[in-house]
């Protein structure tokens, strides 16, 4: 796959689902209160010139500014980057390979459920001690997998029966580097760039509901996009009929994600 490939699909996906991101992730909350996105942006300590790397819509932006930060976002989706603007956020659009600022231009970094996905990673990784004062900080939210008692096991269960018979065009590319699923493959990919070991933690995110809201969530996973519209329907029709077993004494459907927190400082005296 090549890297046109990858960013060519993303660009198709965000702009058919603007906003997508911060309408999943947002309303999750932790064990605490908090959603993902509160998560990252309280690791920022004090007040600085932070960059949101794929800031999509500008949800997690708005938080950073009123937090007291100076926050800009890079994003390759125009039309997410169109919402940002709208909530009258500072962003630029780029790549995440070669990002269009200065170098030490910020004093932290944040990405949410982004760097995972991204091909060139350790270009990424590059780019992103390029763009950090030294001892600057980078915070990550990677994706952790499912942990909810068998929502997401059923839509993957029937996901992938769909997918067995599809053609090859319905299926999404290749997206992001193994490595980003654990620690020690984070430590591989940034220090060599100038990072410190990360300090990594492990929080899960609610995202029980109605069978309706459930199925908003898992139905805007990637995999889905390029389904035809007969096969998307097949999908929910199963879905519909087999998740509402799983309905706990509360009336919600259980849904739940692990995501881990990443954070760590570059230690290089610049270039």
């Amino acid at each position: 796959m090549t890297r046109t490939a990858q960013e060519t699909f993303f660009r198709a996906f965000h702009a058919s689902h603007p906003a997508v991101t911060s309408r999943a992730f947002g309303g999750g909350r932790s064990a605490d209160g908090r959603s993902s996105y509160e998560l990252l942006r309280d690791e920022i300590a004090g007040p600085g010139r932070v960059l949101d790397l794929a800031c999509g819509d500008g949800f997690l932006l708005e938080l950073l500014a009123a937090a007291g930060h100076q926050a800009i976002g890079v994003d390759v989706s125009s039309v997410d980057l169109a919402l940002a603007r709208q909530r009258s956020a500072t962003v630029a659009e780029g790549r995440a390979q070669q990002l269009p600022f200065a170098d030490h231009a910020f004093d932290s970094c944040v990405s949410h459920m982004a760097f995972m996905l991204m091909t060139d990673i350790d270009q990424v990784a590059a780019e992103l001690a390029r763009v950090l004062r030294p001892g600057g900080q980078l915070s990550l939210v990677l994706g952790g997998g499912v942990s909810d008692g068998g929502t997401y096991a059923l839509f993957g269960k029937l996901l992938r029966e769909i997918l067995a018979d599809v053609p090859a065009e319905q299926r999404i590319p290749k997206l992001g580097d193994p490595r980003t699923r654990d620690q020690a493959g984070v430590d591989e990919i940034l220090a060599p760039a100038g990072f410190s070991p990360v300090q990594w933690r492990t929080e899960e995110i609610d995202f029980s509901g109605s069978l309706d809201q459930v199925w908003d969530f898992v139905s805007t996973v990637y995999n889905v996009f390029p389904l035809s519209e007969a096969a998307s329907s097949a999908l929910k029709t199963a879905f519909f009929a087999e998740a509402p077993a799983l309905t706990r004494p509360d009336g919600l459907i259980p849904l739940a994600f692990q995501v881990h927190l990443a954070s760590t400082r570059t230690v290089h005296k610049g270039r």
